[in-house]
């Protein structure tokens, strides 16, 4: 029996906003619009551009860090610089400039922003029976506390969030609420997101990507083995192997790399980038969404006989140290200006969540269709087994948005 291959991704950030200790006065910058720079607006923020610019600088840090040697990451990068662009529409003056500084939105208004994630929303708008993507975000506000009223509209408008009250004064019932809304708007894949909050939360700004899809050249699932994934020289794990045999993939090849992009149904894909043998630290040092950009553009299609782990992971983290070392400072001390959410309350970001789900499965949904058999002739299929650690890329066509990315280096954590 022909199996479909199914992907599912998840991801939700949560920014905790709560009360800041402050009195000083800020000057509040002037962000307006240039209506004459809006035919620029899709391409200046067009993942290959500034998003994906931020996607690789973010990855660069996480994988730097000690503690995550040898271990998976996984993130969305979309989500991640919408939930700053979220928490940017109540900041001001060196808080705002902070936000936007660390995402490469220097040179832009943050009108241009706002409406630029507002088409990229549209675009993203898929849910039909071969591919499901959902983006949105939320804010549960404390009971009593009343945000900003254009800050509650913009949020509505350009990022559809919605917004519901929490009784934060009663931390399990607001967990409970909080992570009630993630498991609800993730299809109960992100359901224990939120382990505590602190009784000073004012608000806490939510955004999510769900996504899941079927591969457009399905796996045979009873060819599906036992194999070893090395994840470094001393280690090797079981993993069940995935194999597709003679089928036509882009891939692209070097003496460093062995990149192939595997189709879904729709309007996405999955990148792999295969580094040679025991070269994957070395090369996450020096990738760039350039290099990215360049390689896809040099790919050409091939008849391969696949080797591909099946595989599950999770990944969570909280940011805020991340973010800080990227830029973003103000935002977490008694010195952040988010008056453009609370004119009278001060306010600071207290920590910055984030947990990304990746499901590579096999589900039981028999493959229907007309096949038909073309013979020609042609080169011998080239073997290409994904069994060593290596870098994944979910990208949206249409619009070429990195929906999610990370390195596997074990496929069994």
């Amino acid at each position: 029996m022909w199996q479909k291959i199914q992907c599912c991704l998840t991801f939700a950030i949560l920014l905790m906003v709560a009360l800041a200790d402050h009195n000083e006065g800020h000057n509040h910058a002037e962000h307006s619009a240039d209506h004459h720079e809006e035919g620029k607006l899709c391409h200046k923020l067009s993942p290959d551009t500034l998003n994906a610019e931020f996607a690789f600088a973010l990855y660069h840090k996480l994988s730097s860090h000690a503690d995550a040697k040898g271990k998976n990451i996984f993130f969305s990068p979309l989500s991640i610089s919408m939930a700053l662009s979220m928490l940017a529409l109540g900041a001001k003056g060196e808080t705002h400039s902070e936000i936007f500084n660390t995402l490469g939105y220097s040179s832009i208004t943050e009108d241009q922003v706002n409406e630029a994630y507002e088409n990229l929303l549209q675009m993203l708008d898929h849910n039909k029976e071969a591919m499901l993507l959902e983006t949105g975000g939320g804010l549960a506000v404390r009971e009593g506390f009343k945000p900003v009223d254009k800050f509650l509209k913009d949020l509505q408008h350009f990022y559809r969030t919605e917004a519901f009250s929490v009784d934060f004064s009663k931390p399990e019932v607001a967990v409970e609420e909080v992570n009630k809304f993630i498991a609800k708007k993730t299809k109960d894949t992100i359901t224990d997101m939120v382990k505590s909050l602190e009784p000073e939360t004012v608000m806490v700004l939510i955004n999510y990507i769900y996504f899941k899809g079927k591969w457009e050249k399905p796996f045979v699932a009873e060819a599906t083995r036992k194999a070893d994934f090395h994840v470094d020289e001393n280690t090797k794990v079981t993993v069940d192997m995935m194999k597709a045999k003679d089928d036509q993939y882009n891939i692209y090849i070097t003496k460093n790399i062995t990149l192939i992009k595997l189709l879904y149904y729709g309007n996405a894909s999955m990148v792999i980038i295969l580094p040679r043998e025991g070269k994957i630290e070395e090369m996450e040092k020096h990738i760039t969404n350039d290099h990215l950009k360049d390689w896809l553009g040099k790919t050409r299609q091939r008849s391969v006989d696949l080797y591909m782990p099946k595989f599950s992971i999770s990944a969570s983290a909280c940011l805020g140290d991340t973010l800080k070392e990227m830029g973003i400072v103000d935002a977490f001390s008694d010195k952040a200006d988010f008056s453009g959410m609370s004119e009278e309350i001060p306010l600071k970001v207290s920590k910055v969540l984030h947990k990304a789900i990746l499901n590579v499965d096999e589900k039981g949904t028999e493959a229907a269709g007309t096949t038909t058999v073309e013979i020609v002739q042609r080169a011998m299929p080239l073997p290409i087994h994904i069994d060593r650690p290596f870098l994944v890329f979910i990208v949206e066509e249409a619009s070429k948005s990195i929906l999610f990315m990370g390195k596997i280096i074990n496929p069994t954590e």
